[in-house]
């Protein structure tokens, strides 16, 4: 296997809405990150771009947004349906087959397209459950109240992740939501999807996010360059539960928990994890799934950048996951980090990307 790290990435500021263009959206984003790279578009060997149709309304968006990256020079490109973090994955394999030893991954999404819970209706069974068009916090809101009926979770629990998530978020000058809470004014809001409150929900946004990655001596000398180090890539997996609701677990993760054991999370010591759980009660599960510890006693900093509850850009906000943990690597404020990124209901996809420094 080819050691591949992060050695750059970029971000735009989460929006409530826009009306700019997917290439819009994505120019300076993809500039900012070819800049931080310190490298010129003519040395990236591979592009990979992750977004969904739906999110843009427009069939073939995705081919459009190609513009953004530039008609010359010529280019070897693909791109997922999906958040930009399964971009990342295809880009680390395809630098496995040695073919390239840099890539350019990006994710974006326009939420405020439409109604996105409703929208989000599109991804279930679209034989028995999507025609019956459940939104997103209904289906979210089933798992809460389950979870909380088994004594798993509390309710002050849900507010303790909201309360740490945005205050992490005051750093952070990419999240939509942000602030300085206590659990009690958190749990006297008005509930938006019972068990669920406006502060148990993610911040939907538009936004987007751009990683460069390389192999071995490539990344060491552009990391060299910047004066930082490469996030090494140590582990990395997919796993999918079921999409019939009927059988899955309602209440625990396990295509979280069989990713985290295949990436290696329990090797040693995390220092960071970005967890991309949209719902406070789903970073609860995730956090057990993963095998970490949330506690003001706890060596891991879970979502030092306050996560999807501050800014939820879908097809982004996985890969600004990964960008945030591989950016603690690389300045060095950890060792090594935890990168997540999920999709579907019930968090019915996870993606764990396990980093490390030298």
């Amino acid at each position: 296997m080819r050691d591949v790290a992060i050695i750059a990435s970029a971000q735009a500021p989460n929006l409530v809405s826009t009306t700019a263009t997917p290439v819009e959206m994505l120019m300076p984003v993809v500039d900012q990150a070819l800049a931080n790279a310190g490298i010129a578009r003519s040395e990236v060997g591979f592009w990979c771009h992750g977004s969904c149709d739906y999110m843009t309304g427009q069939p073939f968006s995705f081919v459009s947004a190609v513009d953004a990256l530039g008609a010359w020079p010529p280019i070897i490109e693909s791109h997922v349906e999906a958040d930009g973090a399964w971009a990342l994955y295809e880009a680390w394999l395809k630098i496995q087959t040695g073919e390239v030893d840099t890539a350019l991954v990006f994710g974006n999404g326009r939420s405020s397209s439409s109604d996105i819970n409703r929208i989000l209706t599109l991804q279930l069974d679209p034989y028995v459950v999507a025609p019956l068009w459940p939104d997103d916090r209904s289906i979210a809101a089933i798992q809460a109240r389950a979870c909380l009926e088994a004594g798993i979770i509390t309710p002050q629990q849900m507010a303790m992740v909201a309360v740490r998530n945005h205050h992490h978020a005051l750093t952070n000058p990419y999240a939509l939501r942000k602030g300085d809470y206590t659990i009690d004014e958190l749990l006297q809001g008005a509930l938006v999807a019972d068990p669920l409150r406006e502060h148990d929900c993610p911040a939907h946004a538009d936004g987007v996010t751009a990683v460069v990655i390389a192999a071995g001596d490539a990344a060491r000398s552009i990391s060299a360059a910047r004066g930082s180090r490469p996030a090494w890539i140590r582990g990395i997996d997919h796993r999918i539960d079921t999409q019939n609701l009927g059988n899955r677990s309602i209440t625990s993760l396990p295509s979280a928990e069989l990713a985290a054991a295949k990436a290696g999370v329990g090797n040693d010591k995390v220092d960071v994890a970005e967890l991309h759980a949209p719902y406070t009660h789903q970073e609860v599960l995730l956090v057990a799934a993963l095998g970490l510890v949330d506690s003001p006693d706890s060596s891991t900093s879970i979502n030092p950048s306050g996560g999807a509850l501050c800014g939820n850009p879908m097809m982004s906000a996985g890969l600004a996951r990964l960008a945030e943990a591989a950016s603690r690597v690389a300045d060095g404020s950890a060792d090594r980090a935890v990168g997540h990124a999920s999709s579907g209901p019930w968090m019915q996809q996870n993606l764990v990307c396990v980093l490390e420094g030298e």
